[in-house]
């Protein structure tokens, strides 16, 4: 499956960092937070993304224009008045990697669909270009295979400031509504399963993927909940970018699943 990723945004609650570049490219440890999402779905099997740029869309593209080289040992040989460069080893994950320019200010919805052309009509997993997750992808997928609907979320238990889902026995999400501060429930943590239908729920670049495709989804029954007990952290401020620079700091980050 093909893997969508949001990171279009201006990150502004991180703008210590955001400010000379876009958020997915602030690094944990030496490398992106996007380049740790992109190894736990590669890890799983899945090596073909479709990244949603916008506020600084040219960085995205360099880091990816010189990932080979820079992952790779390389000879470089001058003598003889020659400039030759050889790679003698790649590390190199086997990544085919489509950076598109979504628009500055394009929300989430107008962001996925713009990239609907390059996903075609496949079904294809989505999350936000700022969290790392212990998510089980392939129990995710088979979880969303199970019961026909058109999207799954992956939700985890967490007292945040997201939206707020009414999940049901049969882990139907019965509603979706924006964060509130007294809440304590169910959270969307992003790394959803998405039918191609789900183009048809967005309307135009001003469309929040969050407020009226995925409270339609809610209210149709076609949004199903798949419950993650495990880690997720998403880096929205300093505090939690340092948060996550600890862990991975430690050698025991709970995301490198790989």
């Amino acid at each position: 499956m093909k893997v969508v990723l949001l990171a279009g945004g201006l990150g502004t609650r991180i703008s210590e960092e955001s400010q000379y570049r876009p958020k997915p490219l602030i690094e944990l440890g030496d490398m992106p937070v996007l380049w740790h999402i992109m190894k736990l779905y590669s890890h799983y099997g899945h090596n073909e993304f479709i990244i949603c740029a916008g506020y600084k869309q040219h960085m995205v593209k360099e880091f990816f224009a010189h990932y080979f080289l820079n992952s790779s040992d390389v000879t470089f040989d001058y003598t003889d008045g020659r400039s030759d460069m050889t790679v003698e080893a790649s590390h190199a994950e086997p990544w085919k990697v489509t950076v598109v320019d979504t628009g500055l200010s394009t929300m989430t919805g107008g962001r996925i669909k713009r990239v609907q052309k390059y996903v075609g009509d496949e079904t294809f997993l989505m999350t936000y270009g700022d969290g790392v997750c212990d998510v089980d992808i392939g129990r995710l997928i088979d979880f969303h295979r199970s019961h026909g609907k058109t999207a799954t979320l992956t939700s985890v238990l967490l007292r945040q400031q997201k939206g707020v889902l009414d999940i049901d026995g049969d882990n139907a999400v019965k509603s979706f509504r924006e964060k509130n501060l007294a809440d304590g429930a169910p959270i969307n943590a992003g790394f959803m399963v998405l039918e191609p239908k789900i183009f048809d729920y967005i309307d135009g670049d001003s469309c929040v993927f969050e407020r009226e495709p995925m409270e339609r989804l809610a209210v149709e029954g076609e949004l199903m909940s798949y419950m993650h007990r495990g880690f997720w952290q998403c880096m929205d401020t300093a505090r939690e970018k340092e948060t996550l620079e600890k862990l991975w700091a430690s050698g025991s980050a709970p995301w490198k699943v790989w």
